[in-house]
């Protein structure tokens, strides 16, 4: 009995902190809500206009979310209860290392933990074309028998080919040589500032033409299964892509 009553104040403490842990997630979830409302269904404009508003007023609203804030965010209550508040001092401290990281021009903590060829880019490949704009590598398969037709895969401009090979357990690449495909992966460039004046059409042209071409000249008269990530699809899926038509199969 004296136990359940000593708890009692604990136990109260807890409640009342959930309640206002929901309360305020339900008041953030209202103002969302309210702004989404407000700049929908406006007379006179455009659905893409309000679409552009919504998202920029919703990056704002974000930096407010409960989760965002420390002593709104439950999980974040709770291991401070667990640690005793160490897990602020360890936070602050890892941020002190890392602005000070940056300050010195130094790599974030792990990079060294991530080299290329051996702990990501695992499958093995070689460089088979160059040009200004690519690198193209070409995986070959493991398998006795290979697929006619072989895979381009086109990633973002903006990342790195490997992420698509980031591990021997989470690798597309290598899934698809085990499966008996020959994989032929773009690897962009990252420009300087000499390329300021390089075009969409510069990258059409000196990117997925130029590996077509390529690949045409390694594997003729094939059939080509092509394959995006992220803006990648600028080329393979939308419509001015039609001139990939008569060359992809897939």
């Amino acid at each position: 009995m004296y136990r359940t009553l000593a708890r009692r104040p604990l136990l109260l403490r807890r409640t009342v902190a959930k309640g206002s842990v929901r309360s305020l997630s339900q008041a953030f979830l209202l103002t969302h809500q309210w702004w989404h409302n407000v700049t929908h269904e406006i007379p006179g404009v455009m659905p893409h206009h309000e679409d552009v508003v919504f998202f920029v007023t919703r990056q704002v609203l974000d930096i407010f979310s409960p989760s965002n804030i420390p002593f709104a965010n439950p999980k974040v209550l709770q291991r401070i209860t667990e640690t005793g508040g160490t897990n602020l001092v360890q936070g602050f401290r890892n941020w002190l290392e890392d602005f000070g990281r940056v300050a010195t021009g130094c790599p974030p903590v792990g990079t060294d933990n991530f080299i290329v060829g051996r702990d990501v880019a695992v499958t093995t490949g070689k460089v088979v074309y160059r040009n200004h704009l690519i690198e193209w590598i070409q995986y070959a398969p493991t398998t006795k028998t290979v697929i006619a037709e072989p895979v381009l895969i086109v990633p973002a401009w903006i990342v790195k080919y490997y992420i698509l090979d980031l591990s021997s357990e989470d690798s597309l690449v290598r899934y698809l040589v085990e499966q008996g495909y020959t994989v032929f992966c773009i690897s962009w460039r990252s420009p300087g500032a000499e390329d300021g004046d390089l075009a969409m059409d510069d990258y059409r042209r000196m990117g997925v033409l130029a590996a077509l071409d390529a690949i045409n000249a390694i594997v003729p008269n094939r059939g080509i299964r092509a394959t995006d990530y992220c803006l990648g699809a600028r080329f393979c899926r939308s419509p001015p892509s039609r001139w990939l038509a008569s060359t992809i199969s897939d």
